[in-house]
């Protein structure tokens, strides 16, 4: 559960699946997901950046699709699969997740603020468009905004996890590999 103090009579349980585990929140039914994730769940990778839907910083995967959790009511995403960034790394191990893995390798990052809308927005392009080409993938991340990288090492980084995942497939291997 969670702390009421300051949401006044109008508060709702709902029950979040975040990352494969199931949470019961407390909140306002017009409180933001980005907010419960942050500020309930403590799950601080998912950023708060323009909270108007246009920077990216807060995408999060709402059953396996790419969403502004800025822009989304918690409420709304009663029975839906949550996954957020934490989820890209072990979490036994801390070893961090093939696309994470890309970024680093290929310089996908630099004050890091944006990175984990990148990952998450690239994590659902990638399932839905496996075979994605470059001038695919530079479209899609346009979506989002960086203002440190240029863009060009984050697109090089998602197509190399592409193409490491594509090549893993072929050779029916189980683990993913971007590097």
């Amino acid at each position: 559960m969670n702390d009421t103090t300051g949401l006044g009579d109008d508060v709702q349980l709902i029950t979040l699946d975040v990352n494969g585990t199931s949470h019961e929140v407390i909140t306002a039914p017009r409180r933001t997901l980005v907010d419960v994730l942050r500020h309930d769940l403590r799950l601080t990778g998912t950023h708060v950046g323009c909270e108007h839907g246009i920077c990216g910083a807060c995408t999060v995967l709402v059953d396996g699709l790419p969403v502004r959790a800025c822009l989304m009511f918690a409420a709304q995403a009663e029975g839906a699969r949550i996954t957020t960034v934490e989820s890209l790394a072990d979490s036994g191990t801390g070893e961090l997740g093939d696309l994470q893995r890309a970024f680093t390798a290929h310089h996908g990052l630099q004050c890091g603020f944006c990175t984990p809308g990148f990952l998450m927005l690239a994590q659902g392009f990638l399932a839905e468009r496996p075979e994605a080409t470059k001038e695919e993938i530079r479209e899609v991340v346009a979506a989002n905004l960086c203002r440190c990288t240029g863009y060009q090492t984050i697109v090089e980084a998602i197509d190399a996890c592409a193409t490491a995942r594509r090549s893993q497939r072929a050779m029916g291997a189980e683990e993913d590999s971007c590097n």
